[in-house]
């Protein structure tokens, strides 16, 4: 005589393996589509450019920031620099004057 299991019985004994599945499902969506899946490589690969862009032009500006610290050196200051700054800060440049940038 065989004995038929109850709804509840079979739900009892698929639950684990059915959670199991949910898990991995949810461990592979993140894989693929989450923040730092597969999908994802791409717009790292776009900001890594866009990054790198910003870094050359930052290292520009270090280099100009870096002459203008070493025109201004206590030991050997340009005059002219020196003075286009005083000029400038005090107001004294007038408007028919031309400032050239020192690069």
């Amino acid at each position: 005589m065989t004995r038929s299991r109850s709804a509840l019985s079979l739900i009892r004994a698929a639950a684990p393996a059915a959670l199991a599945v949910l898990v991995i499902v949810n461990f592979a969506g993140y894989a693929l589509f989450g923040a730092n899946g597969l999908l994802a490589w791409s717009d790292y690969r776009h900001r890594l450019t866009e990054r790198s862009q910003e870094l050359e032009t930052l290292k520009a500006e270090q280099a100009v920031l870096a002459h203008r610290v070493a025109l201004l050196d206590p030991r050997k200051v340009d005059p002219d620099y020196a003075d286009e700054l005083v000029r400038r800060e005090t107001g004294q440049v007038r408007p028919d004057e031309v400032i050239l940038q020192i690069r």
